[in-house]
C-alpha cells in the first residue's frame, strides 16, 4: 500500500513539473538559510543568483524562468518541507540553492524520487553528489581546495600542523583531505581538534593550539564564523607566539575581511575564488553583486552565480525541456567562463572541475583582500578519481 502511495505522489510531482514546464514557465526552487547564524551564507547565494539572471533576462530558449527563493535558516527538517511544497505545490522542475550540507543531504531522496535535478550553490561535502544521481554542483569540495593547499603549506610554511575543523562533514572533509595532502608533502599533523557546529566558542580549543606549540594550526570554520575565530587567535596572542595561522578560504572569507581587520594581513589560503580574480567578468559580477546586496561578493555568491548559469546553459541544450533526466544531461560535461575563471562539470561525477587558487590577504586600493599569486589548473575532486 505504502508503495502504491509513493509511486503514485512520484507520478504526480512529474506530471505537474512536465505541465509546469509546457505552459511556458520553468520554476526554479533556491533553499538557502536567509535566517540564522549561517544568513550570510543563504544571502550570498541568493544575491549571486539574482545577479546571474541580472545579466543574462529571465528568458531561456523561449521559457520564462521563475525563480522562487524560500528560507530554510539552515534546518534539514525545513529544508525537506520546503522543498515537497515546492515541488508538489509550486511545480518547480529544479533545486538549488543549499549553503550547506546537512539539508543538501536530506533532499537526495527527493531528487531521486521525483527525478529532478538539484543543483547545490554552496554545500562542499564530497559525499553529497553520491547520493542521488540528479544532484549536481558549482560550488566545490572540501578535499579539492585541500588537495591543493596542504601540498602547499607543507612544502612552503610549516613542517608540524594541528588542524582545528568545526565538526559536521564537510569539516571532517577538510581535516582529512589537509591531512592526507600535507603529510604526502612532508608534513606531520600532530593533532586533529573538532568544534561544534553550532554556537562555537573557540577559546579553549585555540589553548589546546597553544599548548600543543605547533609550527603551525589549520583552520576551517563555516563562512560567518571566521571573523570571530580570527579575533579570538590575535586576542590570545597566538598571532605573536610563532603559530603560522592556515586557512581555508572560507575562513578569510571576501565578505568578512573588513570586519576581520588588519589581523588577516599576510595570511595565505587556497580557495576556488577571490572577490579581486582579475578578469573582467569577475569586474562586473563584483560590481553589480555590491550594488545589488549592499556587501561584497564571495564563494557562495560565485557559486549561486554558477549555479543558475548551469540551470540555464541546460535548458538551452535542451531547447528548453525542462525534464528532470534531460537536464541533468545535459549538465554533464558542460563548460563555461565563470566569474571565478574556467568551470566545468565531470561527467563521471557531476562534480565541478575548476581552478583553485592560493591567495594572501593584502590590502589594495584601501580594500583588504585576498591576492591570487599561484594557480593550480583544473582541479576534480581527489576523492572521486
Amino acid at each position: 500500500m505504502i508503495g502504491k502511495i509513493v509511486a503514485s505522489l512520484i507520478a504526480i510531482l512529474l506530471w505537474s513539473a512536465a505541465s509546469a514546464a509546457a505552459q511556458g514557465t520553468v520554476k526554479i526552487g533556491l533553499i538557502v538559510p536567509l535566517t540564522g547564524q549561517f544568513a550570510a551564507i543563504g544571502q550570498e547565494i541568493q544575491f549571486g543568483a539574482r545577479v546571474f539572471v541580472q545579466h543574462n533576462g529571465t528568458m531561456v530558449a523561449g521559457k520564462t524562468i521563475e525563480l522562487i527563493i524560500r528560507d530554510d535558516g539552515g534546518l534539514p527538517d525545513n529544508t525537506k518541507r520546503i522543498a515537497q511544497e515546492l515541488v508538489v505545490n509550486d511545480k518547480v522542475s529544479v533545486l538549488t540553492g543549499l549553503g550547506m550540507t546537512p539539508p543538501a543531504l536530506t533532499l537526495a531522496p527527493l531528487a531521486t524520487e521525483a527525478r529532478i535535478p538539484m543543483v547545490v550553490m554552496g554545500a562542499g561535502s564530497s559525499i553529497i553528489t553520491t547520493k542521488s544521481p540528479f544532484m549536481t554542483r558549482t560550488s566545490f569540495t572540501a578535499t579539492q581546495v585541500t588537495y591543493v593547499s596542504g601540498d602547499y603549506f607543507a612544502k612552503n610554511i610549516a613542517k608540524s600542523a594541528v588542524t582545528l575543523v568545526s565538526d559536521f562533514t564537510a569539516g571532517i572533509d577538510y581535516e582529512t583531505g589537509f591531512k592526507k595532502a600535507y603529510e604526502a608533502a612532508g608534513g606531520t599533523v600532530i593533532a586533529s581538534l573538532r568544534v561544534p557546529l553550532s554556537n562555537p566558542d573557540f577559546a579553549p580549543y585555540l589553548q589546546r593550539v597553544a599548548d600543543a606549540k605547533p609550527e603551525s594550526v589549520f583552520i576551517f570554520v563555516p563562512a560567518g564564523q571566521g571573523a570571530s575565530l580570527m579575533r579570538q587567535f590575535a586576542e590570545r596572542g597566538l598571532d605573536k607566539s610563532g603559530i603560522k595561522f592556515l586557512a581555508t578560504g572560507d575562513v578569510l572569507d571576501d565578505q568578512l575581511l573588513d570586519q576581520i581587520g588588519d589581523v588577516a594581513l599576510g595570511n595565505i589560503s587556497g580557495l576556488h575564488y577571490s572577490d579581486a580574480h582579475p578578469s573582467a567578468l569577475n569586474k562586473k559580477f563584483t560590481a553589480d553583486f555590491e550594488k545589488l546586496a549592499g556587501m561584497r561578493a564571495n564563494f557562495m555568491g560565485v557559486g549561486g552565480y554558477d549555479g543558475m548559469a548551469l540551470i540555464y546553459k541546460a535548458l538551452e541544450k535542451t531547447g528548453g525541456d525542462a525534464d528532470g533526466n534531460k537536464l541533468i544531461e545535459a549538465m554533464k560535461g558542460m563548460a563555461w567562463e565563470s566569474p571565478r575563471g574556467p568551470v566545468s562539470i565531470d561527467p563521471a561525477t557531476r562534480e565541478i572541475v575548476q581552478n583553485v587558487y592560493l591567495r594572501k590577504v593584502e590590502r589594495v586600493g584601501g580594500r583588504l583582500v585576498n591576492v591570487e599569486f599561484a594557480t593550480y589548473h583544473d582541479v576534480k575532486d581527489p576523492t572521486k578519481n
